[in-house]
């Protein structure tokens, strides 16, 4: 088990760092004239965060604690675990893509842009989608517990994660679709899963 505290405990340290970027991201955007707006439902998404990142651990060494189970069930443990740091491995390339896409413009917090300060970003993962920062927080949320074993987790963390972006995303989306060079840019484009089919007419 310390080899998934470790990885729990690098995660943590991941997120506390990104806090400290967004900090000083969200005053390089006060500086062009950008706001952060009053959201009801972040401070639930920072408590599933840091809830996933603690109940994971204990429910993995809870687990290790029954002590032996079937071989069957030990076989499906480990391709369990494979899937998890798989898709964690995955998560963690595509936020790192998408954050260093973004630059400046990233944040954990909504900001309101009144006057088109705000920089329209079309490269990189969101050539294929509009929340790729989200779809790596689905992954992550699904497979850092996974990783360990910690199904229950996995399972709880999904479902909740499920409610807070269905409030958050809309409401980043009202923001961002008020710059008409957001809506003709990124609105065509999926949410969250990309298209891959050519297009009609296309070759």
């Amino acid at each position: 088990m310390r080899w998934f505290l470790a990885l729990t405990a690098a995660v943590a340290g991941e997120r506390l760092a990104e806090l400290a970027w967004s900090r000083r991201h969200e005053r390089a955007m006060a500086r062009r004239g950008g706001a952060v707006l009053r959201e009801p439902w972040y401070a639930a998404m920072v408590a599933l965060h840091a809830g996933t990142l603690v109940a994971a651990p204990i429910e993995a060494a809870l687990r290790s604690r029954r002590g032996a189970r079937s071989p069957a069930a030990r076989r499906a443990g480990t391709l369990a675990g494979i899937a998890g740091l798989a898709g964690l491995g995955a998560a963690t390339a595509l936020r790192i893509w998408t954050l260093r896409t973004l630059g400046e413009s990233w944040s954990t917090r909504v900001t309101h842009f009144p006057r088109g300060g705000r920089r329209v970003v079309t490269g990189g993962p969101y050539r294929f989608i509009r929340h790729p920062n989200y779809l790596a927080v689905i992954l992550e949320l699904a497979s850092l517990p996974l990783a360990g074993g910690a199904v229950a987790t996995a399972l709880a963390a999904t479902a909740l994660n499920a409610l807070v972006l269905s409030r958050r995303i809309p409401l980043e989306e009202r923001e961002l679709a008020a710059d008409p060079a957001w809506r003709a840019a990124l609105l065509p484009r999926p949410r969250l899963v990309p298209r891959f089919a050519p297009r009609p007419g296309s070759r």
